[in-house]
């Protein structure tokens, strides 16, 4: 049996230089992710079938069990205890509006959603165990997408067992792996959408997540509200999640281990303000001074989160957009982050950009902020922080850390932070407008963005070789990125020249600021 996932290589090396030990010689190697054969539904043999057909007018029918189960209907009210020792597919077809598919098992299994529209009024409405005396303990399962399928729950969870966990409208002990060429939609109103107590895998399919429902305190537990949940890990390697959170102190993705973002589409959209009581510590968004507070966050990981090979898109209103509390690591893909209230992308540690396209676009704070070093080794970067003392990419400075430019194409709205170490040359503009489409050419590879409404300055570019840039130009072709405000391999035409000069960090260079609104596609 193979490990599930991840074997950590995580060591410090330290370099000493002749001036002594720095914390910018400490370089943390990151993890070494392996992909688990495990989670892959092939390698699995199911030698036993159930089929539970949900019903409008009657009660919901069960067949294929045998001996090993002990099987209760009741209306669409469907609980199955497993005790034998074959690996099970359960098939779930029909509809129902009040009802629901609850499993006790201690071996993992699979369950293959076909076509089926179930509501559950009182709680989840799909709920996988472990066994009934150790509820808590589960197994894998295999979530298999067949055609259009959708989930929703109810306001109030009084099905729920005192003993048990019931955490959302789709809710395990064990980890939860989707694939199929099907879709998911769950709707949740009560509590989160999709939850896994151990982690959730995400290798194909469409999932659908709205979640509506707000941050309470009940007692001394705080209902926190989340679209999809692993709380060892979140893993995409395919597919697609659409998630919105409308709800107070809501969340798209939330994990108390790491993320990791292989492949696939992944849009969040969190809306709702933060929760906890007025006083201070939520920016833009009600504050957090009591324990119980909720941030409304778009990604928020409690280890470390990597993005390699997913397009990633994230809006968010009261809080930060992704946040990894300790590092975070862009190798490949794309990722934009947009905040209105806080910073864009947020790491606890080390944040390190070396492939991919990253866009940070924050008008509360940061574009980018580590609170350890962070690097820029090399792919494409768009960071855009809002005005004096917020930076477009900051490092912990106040803590001994720094900004490392070594590599990559870089456009920066906002300034970079004093300090940093630019070993690639950069320049700042000796004006820019807002609103307004820039041509950047770096080598023979020519880039078009557009500039917000807003933002501090100045404006700074970074490339492999020396770069030139024009103001209000007109753009065609290319491939877009970032929303649509970012164009790779563009065609300008006309524009005007714009003069660039030196720049070694701070953002109090680079000309009088932004002007008024120039030409563009529209607004930002």
């Amino acid at each position: 049996m193979m490990k599930r996932i991840l074997k950590c290589l995580l060591f410090a090396v330290l370099a000493v230089s002749v001036a002594g030990c720095q914390k910018d010689n400490i370089v943390l190697i990151d993890p070494v992710e392996t992909d688990d054969t495990d989670d892959y539904i092939a390698n699995t043999t199911f030698t036993k079938t159930v089929s539970v057909v949900f019903s409008t007018d009657g009660n919901a029918t069960v067949a294929g069990t045998n001996d090993n189960f002990t099987v209760s209907v009741e209306g669409n009210d469907v609980t199955l205890v497993y005790t034998g020792e074959e690996h099970v597919m359960y098939h779930l077809s029909g509809t129902t509006n009040d009802g629901f598919f609850k499993l006790y098992s201690a071996k993992k299994q699979g369950i293959t959603l076909n076509s089926v529209n179930i509501t559950n009024p009182n709680g989840a409405v799909i709920n996988v165990q472990g066994t009934q005396s150790e509820p808590n303990k589960g197994k894998r399962t295999f979530i298999v997408l067949n055609g259009e399928n959708s989930l929703a729950d109810g306001t109030s969870y009084t099905d729920t067992p005192s003993n048990e966990d019931e955490k959302a409208a789709m809710f395990g002990e064990g980890q939860f792996i989707f694939s199929g060429e099907g879709s998911l939609s769950v709707t949740a109103t009560g509590k989160s959408g999709i939850v896994s107590d151990d982690y959730i895998h995400v290798i194909n399919g469409t999932i659908t997540v709205h979640v509506s429902s707000s941050a309470t305190v009940v007692g001394s537990d705080t209902l926190k509200p989340v679209c999809v949940r692993g709380n060892d890990y979140v893993m995409m390697t395919d597919g697609a999640l659409n998630l919105t959170s409308t709800g107070t102190g809501g969340k798209g993705i939330s994990s108390d281990g790491n993320g990791y973002f292989y492949g696939g589409t992944v849009i969040v959209t969190v809306t709702g303000s933060n929760f906890g009581s007025s006083g201070g510590g939520f920016p833009g968004g009600g504050g957090n001074s009591n324990s119980n507070g909720v941030s409304a966050k778009g990604i928020k990981c409690d280890g470390n989160l990597v993005f390699k090979g997913s397009k990633v898109v994230v809006n968010c209103t009261a809080h930060e957009g992704i946040e990894a509390k300790g590092t975070l690591s862009v190798s490949g893909g794309e990722v934009y982050s947009h905040s209105q209230s806080d910073d864009a992308i947020n790491s606890g540690g080390n944040l390190t950009i070396s492939g991919g396209y990253v866009c940070a676009y924050s008008q509360g704070n940061d574009g980018l902020d580590a609170n350890g070093n962070c690097y820029i080794k090399g792919g494409v970067v768009y960071a855009i922080g809002t005005t004096s003392p917020e930076v477009a990419i900051d490092a912990n400075s106040e803590g001994g850390y720094q900004l490392y430019l070594t590599g990559g194409t870089l456009v920066a709205i906002g300034g970079l932070e004093s300090g940093s170490s630019l070993t690639q040359s950069c320049y700042s503009a000796s004006s820019w407008s807002q609103n307004t489409w820039y041509g950047l050419t770096v080598g023979f590879t020519t880039y078009a963005f557009k500039t917000p409404s807003s933002g501090g300055t100045p404006l700074v570019v970074s490339g492999s070789s020396s770069p030139t840039l024009q103001s209000g130009v007109s753009v065609s072709g290319g491939t877009a990125c970032f929303e649509d405000m970012f164009y790779v391999d563009a065609s300008v035409s006309g524009g005007t020249s714009v003069s660039l000069s030196s720049y070694t960090g701070g953002n109090g260079g680079g000309g009088p600021g932004p002007g008024p609104g120039g030409g563009g596609h529209g607004p930002f």
